[in-house]
């Protein structure tokens, strides 16, 4: 990436000639398109100057004197320049024309420092209020943050009172561009850059959020997950292999129960207890948004529970998410489902299919979801219903064509 241009220029003011008819000299610095003039102290004969070459002619007794003091500031700026470039980090014309005279600098706090300085508060909570799988999220974003200002203004971070709305604008373009993420985690990667920005502000190093007129871009996400019949296809599918047998259990038990893998895989027996109607229940903390839920065993899922019998501890044997969903799309295979099954599809079957799609209301679906308000169900799970809804009104299409009333 190209440095960006400092130019110099000594111009002589001839509306401002004294009674001696000399005219003072100015000089002018521009910088990203902005300019500041300033007085050099020193006056020449106008016939003596030289625009074009900068100097002054010899002819002029103080020639030797003046041209000497002109070159004398042109280096000073020079260095001045090179001082703050040296520091690798964003600065303007201010910067420079403060710098030159002597001004001290304040320091300023940078976006990758004060990142660095989050990231050293929030480790603190892991464990309390956030889990490691968060943090380690908020880490790849400073991983990104550092590379794009490399990339993008050639400098190793960025002044927190230089960023523009344009700044996001740019980063939300290079995550697309070069890192080819998409728009759903590239919304993600902002929300969590804006966190400690806020922060920022609070802590008087911004006057203002400099992204408060960012909208992200809306996503569209299809809910994946198995319809009735192919749900019903699974269920009757016996495996002679053991690790398939587990697996195929294991998703079965989450399509009816709801349960997220990181929940199945530290399910013990006493989360199962028998509630005031005499049903066995699942209680739980959702590791997510810690909020608790309780979930009524069906039957379905009571007959898997039954078959590993579990007495004390973890219920189910033990196998990590990657091993699940490599033999979950082996199991995909076998029955024909094209469909990319992964373990969270046995969620939002429980979601869809199990509840949904038999009219249990949403307002339920969401609490046995353990979502952390209705409308993250809505946002999830509203095309569902629509589906469910048209599916209803074309019977009824039906049997009143059939009835001749329509």
């Amino acid at each position: 990436m190209k440095s960006k241009k400092l130019s110099i220029l000594f111009v002589i003011k001839t509306s401002k000639q004294n009674k001696r008819g000399l005219c003072p000299i100015n000089f002018r610095i521009t910088y990203e398109k902005k300019r500041k003039e300033f007085s050099t102290g020193q006056f020449v004969n106008p016939k003596h100057w030289v625009a074009k070459l900068q100097y002054v002619l010899a002819k002029d007794k103080n020639s030797e004197y003046i041209n000497a003091q002109l070159s004398l500031i042109t280096q000073n700026i020079k260095n001045t320049y090179l001082k703050l470039q040296v520091q690798n980090i964003e600065f303007d014309l201010v910067d420079i024309c403060n710098l030159y005279f002597g001004k001290e600098r304040v320091k300023e706090e940078t976006i990758l420092n004060y990142y660095s300085k989050y990231l050293t508060k929030i480790r603190k909570l892991i464990g309390i209020d956030i889990k490691i799988t968060t943090f380690k999220k908020f880490e790849y974003v400073k991983a990104f943050l550092e590379d794009f200002i490399a990339f993008k203004h050639n400098h190793k971070d960025v002044a927190l009172n230089k960023l523009t709305l344009q700044f996001l604008h740019d980063f939300e373009y290079y995550l697309k561009t070069e890192r080819n993420l998409g728009q759903a985690t590239i919304n993600k990667i902002i929300q969590r850059l804006r966190r400690p920005v806020k922060e920022a502000i609070s802590e008087g190093y911004i006057n203002k959020d400099p992204f408060i007129l960012f909208k992200a871009k809306a996503t569209k996400s299809a809910i994946i997950f198995l319809s009735p019949e192919e749900l019903e296809l699974f269920k009757k599918k016996q495996f002679v292999q053991p690790r398939l047998q587990l697996v195929k259990d294991l998703f079965i038990f989450c399509c009816y129960t709801g349960l997220a893998y990181n929940e199945l895989s530290r399910l013990e027996s006493k989360h199962i207890q028998k509630g005031f109607d005499n049903m066995l229940w699942i209680t739980m903390k959702r590791e997510k948004t810690t909020r608790n839920f309780s979930i009524p065993l069906l039957p379905q899922a009571e007959s898997i529970l039954e078959k590993y019998k579990p007495k004390t501890g973890i219920v189910f044997p033990k196998i990590s998410n990657q091993k699940y969903n490599s033999y979950l799309k082996e199991i995909g295979a076998i029955l024909g489902i094209e469909k990319k099954l992964t373990t969270h599809i046995a969620r939002k079957t429980f979601a869809s299919t199990v509840l949904l799609y038999n009219d249990v209301p949403m307002e339920i679906v969401s609490e046995l979801l353990g979502h952390a308000s209705m409308k993250v169900t809505q946002d999830s799970y509203g095309k569902v219903v629509q589906q469910k809804i048209s599916e209803q009104i074309i019977k009824l299409r039906n049997m009143e064509q059939t009835k001749g009333n329509y």
